[in-house]
């Protein structure tokens, strides 16, 4: 059997039929840059994700960007962020001139720890007029920027009460967690800014790249769309430096019809994850591989489900060979990457981080799934470890 680890062909035909007459739309009128199918993508993200506002722009990665210059943070900024998540978070950091800076994730949750910021703050930072500042680096600590990793919101709470004790922003890294909730409160709607993928492989995923900023404050909300057409406003008119961070209007059609869709699939995700939890207990494997832990009251959409296993890339070469698609996220943590070496981070500054990136192992959890098929990835695993 073949499981592969996503497959969108099969979600295409499912939506094909509606696609087509809301394509042919756009290409008849000949408008493809912020036109209706764009607004009405944003209105329309901003209220499933009880945000006041949405801002189209190009992706997830720009999004960030994006958050980073309306917030004004730059050159002798700093960031807290998560070491254990894609590349952009810590990336789009220092695009502006701004220092990240790594602090742990929660083991259970693999999200940012409230506790370890918290430390930080109180063991590497002094209060000044203008904010924090950390004594090391000398840069002023400006914002927060907790990423929803795998389909889980971090536990923001304590996050944002930090955050307003500090003065500093929240910049909701929220590529992954479209439709997550934090006892009842949405991705995207805690922070100032909530910056949303729709890459391809993503829950709302489009035809290419595309992503979206939450706010719920009018004045950034319009920053941000001046910003987006390199900060001109009126046309040719530039207060400000911004970029080319456009949405085309085709991906923004695209995502109008699978928006529609997108909670019978987070509900096929969900239902797959409790299928996964059964067969592992099942196969007596729970004592052998440790399943993703949702947090009671929470919504998890499980962009991802992700396990930590012993001897994982023997596993995964032992998948691979049976046919079964699964994939490491993420083998290296920012931190330790070549291309941050500058901040002088090194191998145990963030234990847990480094653990995870050593013991996960991400598994189908597509909402099309066939329970058979679960069944072989678990077989499979029951396989390696018998």
């Amino acid at each position: 059997m073949k499981v592969p680890l996503l497959d969108l062909k099969v979600q295409y035909r499912s939506f094909k039929a509606e696609l087509a007459p809301v394509l042919e739309r756009v290409y008849e009128s000949q408008a493809f840059i912020l036109g209706a199918e764009v607004a009405a993508l944003e209105a329309s993200i901003a209220r499933y994700c009880s945000a006041a506002f949405g801002v189209g722009v190009s992706s997830g990665t720009d999004a960030l960007l994006l958050a980073l210059m309306g917030l004004d943070i730059g050159p002798g900024d700093a960031i807290i962020t998560s070491p254990y998540t894609f590349f952009a978070s810590g990336g789009t950091i220092a695009r502006v001139g701004a220092r990240p800076i790594f602090l742990d994730i929660e083991p259970s949750t693999f999200n940012l720890s409230p506790t370890s910021v918290q430390r930080f703050i109180e063991e590497e930072c002094v209060a000044a007029p203008a904010g924090l500042v950390h004594r090391a680096g000398g840069t002023r600590v400006r914002a927060l920027m907790p990423v929803h990793l795998f389909g889980q919101c971090a536990d923001m709470k304590p996050l944002v009460e930090i955050a307003r004790r500090y003065q500093l922003r929240v910049v909701e890294d929220a590529a992954q967690a479209i439709g997550a909730e934090y006892f009842g409160s949405r991705a995207g709607s805690m922070g100032d800014v909530g910056c949303f993928s729709f890459f391809p492989t993503k829950n709302l995923g489009a035809f290419g790249d595309a992503g979206l900023c939450t706010v719920q404050d009018p004045a950034l909300a319009e920053k941000l769309r001046v910003l987006r057409v390199h900060g001109g406003k009126p046309k040719y008119f530039h207060a400000l430096i911004g970029g080319n961070f456009r949405i085309d209007e085709i991906q923004a059609a695209v995502l109008n019809v699978k928006l529609r869709h997108l909670d019978a699939w987070t509900e096929g995700r969900q239902r797959n994850a409790t299928a996964y939890r059964e067969l592992f207990a099942a196969a007596k494997l729970d004592g052998t591989v440790t399943l993703p832990w949702a947090m009671p009251g929470c919504r998890h959409i499980y962009n991802q489900f992700v396990i930590r296993v012993p001897e994982r890339d023997r596993l995964k070469q032992h998948l691979t060979e049976h046919g079964v698609g699964c994939e490491i996220y993420y083998p290296v943590p920012l931190h330790l990457q070549a291309c941050f070496a500058h901040l002088n981070g090194k191998a145990g500054d963030c234990p847990e981080s480094e653990r995870a990136a050593h013991e996960t192992l991400a598994l189908p959890i597509y909402p099309e799934l066939e329970r058979s098929q679960l069944e072989y990835v678990v077989d499979v695993v029951r396989r390696f470890y018998a």
